[in-house]
């Protein structure tokens, strides 16, 4: 059997909490929170949701110098890193970092003095902590745009190349991210492919501003799958409309896919045709439900008829196969038992997190 590696290009390693990415380090995954940073008991369960989901660092807009004084709570009650997300006011990115935010996340396209960036560097270098300058295609700088017709790959590129010259003409070289997104998938893709040409910083990936559930995930996965295949991206946020919570899931769905990182359940399921005579979708549904805790990478196997599902079953770490009466259940390639199509779902759950050595 051939296996295909992908060869990661080898970035600069940085530090942001307990967290490292870049160099060897697994490529990350990442959210946001949708909530009000003042509502903090909404913030930090959705945090909780998120670290359960499997989210390596989640990120929470700052709209104002008051919400940082929620960041020390807050982090009493997290298990991974918090960046703070701070636009147009250097002010309350100074004030982030005096209240311990794990990392800040800035936009050189609406922070634009230099003298108010190097204030920034300072107090972050002082506490070490991390700064992810985020460039998007939305908001880039007037006097770039002036040069180019529309918001495409070309002038990301180039406000990028700018923020990388200032950071060599200041000698910032430390707990550094860097983020060049758009809407426009090809234009993410071009953009990170020539920036990763020219510098060793690590980059975090996606597509920004997605959509939401099918056209979102897609679009997603498509660029942030193409880039990661090429060795491109350190740290990935897929950006969705709506809960969070799917953000991460789908983020790790991706890595699983490249074989770039495996974490928890995989489930293989037939599309179904006429020979089908259960809801394929609806078993499946509750299979990945009541397994989404499992960390443990294991595939499971979940199928409509004969005609592939024993094949499929066998080769999974636990599998189902239906046919128009039972199900067959299998476990690590062999078959231990037929059972009623109304006992078989819970037994397949239960054998699952056997393997697992969970109690049922």
């Amino acid at each position: 059997m051939n296996i295909i590696n992908i060869n990661r290009k080898k970035t600069r390693v940085v530090k942001i909490g307990n967290l490292r990415i870049g160099g060897e380090h697994p490529v990350s995954v990442q959210s946001m929170t949708n909530c009000n940073i003042k509502d903090t008991k909404t913030t930090i369960n959705q945090i909780k949701q998120l670290e359960d989901a499997g989210c390596d660092l989640v990120r929470i807009a700052i709209p104002d110098k008051e919400s940082c004084h929620f960041i020390p709570t807050i982090k009493k009650h997290a298990h991974i890193p918090i960046m703070a997300d701070i636009h147009f006011s250097y002010a309350i990115a100074i004030e982030a970092i005096k209240n311990n935010a794990d990392g800040i996340r800035i936009n050189p396209g609406n922070i634009k003095k230099e003298d108010q960036i190097i204030d920034i560097i300072k107090a972050a270098s002082k506490k070490n902590i991390l700064i992810r300058f985020g460039i998007n295609a939305g908001s880039l700088d007037n006097k770039i745009m002036q040069k180019y017709n529309e918001p495409n790959f070309e002038p990301m590129v180039a406000q990028t190349k700018q923020l990388i010259t200032f950071l060599e003409k200041v000698n910032y070289y430390n707990n550094i991210i860097i983020s060049i997104k758009s809407s426009n998938v090809l234009d993410t893709i071009k953009a990170n492919q020539i920036i990763s040409q020219i510098t060793d910083y690590p980059l975090h990936i996606g597509i920004t501003e997605a959509g939401f559930d099918r056209s979102g995930i897609t679009k997603s996965a498509i660029g942030i799958g193409i880039l990661l295949y090429e060795g491109i991206g350190d740290t990935i946020r897929v950006s969705l409309s709506g809960n969070p919570i799917q953000e991460v899931l789908v983020g790790h769905d991706i890595l699983r896919s490249l074989g770039i990182r495996k974490r928890g359940i995989n489930i293989i399921s037939c599309p179904t045709c006429g020979r089908c005579k259960v809801n394929i979708h609806d078993i499946a549904k509750k299979v990945e439900t009541s397994l989404r805790s499992i960390q443990q990478p294991l595939t499971i196997a979940i199928m409509g008829c004969i005609v592939n599902g024993p094949g499929e079953a066998k080769t999974a770490d636990a599998g189902i196969a239906f046919n128009n009466e039972e199900a067959m259940l299998y476990r690590k390639g062999l078959l231990i038992g037929r059972f009623k199509l109304e006992d078989s779902i819970g037994k397949l759950i239960e054998i699952t997190n056997s393997i697992c050595g969970k109690n049922t």
